[in-house]
């Protein structure tokens, strides 16, 4: 499967193709499921409240006080530091109410680049308040589909508590308020031809799988769950495949931009537990399997395959968390981490 649905956008409908997305093919768009609609909202600059700052105390003014002046008199400072134009065409990624997985970063894109110089001030702008309280911190993140500077997300070192409530605040545009569900996380055995679901911390079921065959491996690594759709007509032109298979598959749950799905595929009938044959999507069975997995899914849960090849790149979708905490802070311009306040205001 190919999509193109880069993180913090609406993704629209497309022709993808099942594949980990190695070879060159057409920048497509994806399908996504209400969620992912809700959260590709250009962000407006009416109606929304300012709010504090890791950099400010004072939540309706700039987000840090400019630094003395070697010219300026006695308790004289400098003028604030101007809002960077940049969060005027911010997106973000979740929706306004929604319940997301554990492992759902929140994900800021913009619609240029970020000059290196501006972001940490872009940093200090996207504040993040947390109940209860969790530290977290921005790393600027190379999207597979966009340019340097044009993508920031925030996670905490581990993934987030079930049940924690979480606001953003972007400059003094827009807020948006989400909430953490139920912890839910699946292990795919590449190897062993299984995946473990557990779900709040307790292994629940043991599925039957079929991956992707040698040369075209199921990513390696953790991935998050993008978003969901109940049909994807799927077409092997658009990743350099040829006719190897086109058509409509069920109970798709979208994992990267590259293309890599967790779907029904009539051919684990016979080969799932037993070997991996797919184009690098995970194959679940006719008989019910794949929807009932599909039904328990919510966008943001956390799907990781062990005993595959090349692990999944941080900006193919959200592979975040294949980055340690001391190489996320690296990428951040700020420098440092940020601790998460009270989204009460």
């Amino acid at each position: 499967m190919s999509t193109h649905d880069a993180p913090g956008h609406t993704p629209t409908r497309t022709t993808p193709g099942c594949s980990p997305g190695r070879r060159p093919h057409g920048r497509l768009r994806t399908a996504a499921g209400a969620l992912a609609a809700a959260c590709a909202l250009v962000l407006s600059a009416t109606g929304c409240a300012a709010t504090t700052s890791s950099a400010a105390a004072d939540p309706t003014g700039p987000a840090a006080p400019g630094p003395h002046t070697s010219g300026a008199a006695p308790g004289r400072t400098a003028p604030a530091v101007p809002e960077p134009a940049a969060l005027a065409h911010a997106r973000v990624n979740v929706g306004e109410g929604a319940t997301a997985g554990v492992g759902m970063p929140i994900s800021v894109t913009f619609p240029h680049p970020v000059p290196a110089a501006l972001r940490a001030e872009v940093e200090r702008r996207l504040t993040v308040g947390t109940e209860p309280a969790v530290a977290g911190a921005w790393s600027w993140v190379r999207d597979r589909d966009l340019l340097d500077g044009q993508r920031v997300d925030y996670r905490p070192p581990a993934y987030w508590k079930p049940g924690t409530r979480v606001t953003l605040r972007v400059g003094s545009h827009a807020v948006r308020h989400f909430t953490i569900g139920r912890s839910l996380t699946a292990t795919v055995d590449a190897r062993g031809h299984t995946m473990t679901v557990t779900e709040d911390g307790r292994p629940t079921t043991r599925i039957p799988v079929t991956a992707g065959r040698p040369g075209l491996d199921t990513w390696n690594g953790t991935m998050v769950v993008l978003d969901k759709q109940p049909k994807v007509y799927m077409d092997s032109r658009t990743v350099g495949l040829g006719d190897a298979y086109h058509g409509y598959y069920a109970w798709a749950v979208h994992l990267t931009t590259s293309g890599t799905y967790v779907h029904q595929n009539p051919n684990a009938d016979t080969y799932a537990g037993r070997a991996n044959v797919t184009h690098g999507c995970v194959g679940l069975a006719t008989d019910g399997t794949a929807e009932r997995f599909y039904r328990r899914i919510i966008p943001g849960d956390v799907i990781r395959v062990t005993g595959s090849t090349q692990t999944v790149a941080a900006g193919n979708g959200y592979g975040d968390w294949n980055l340690t905490w001391s190489q996320w802070l690296a990428h951040g311009a700020a420098g440092h981490r940020t601790a998460a306040a009270s989204p009460r205001s």
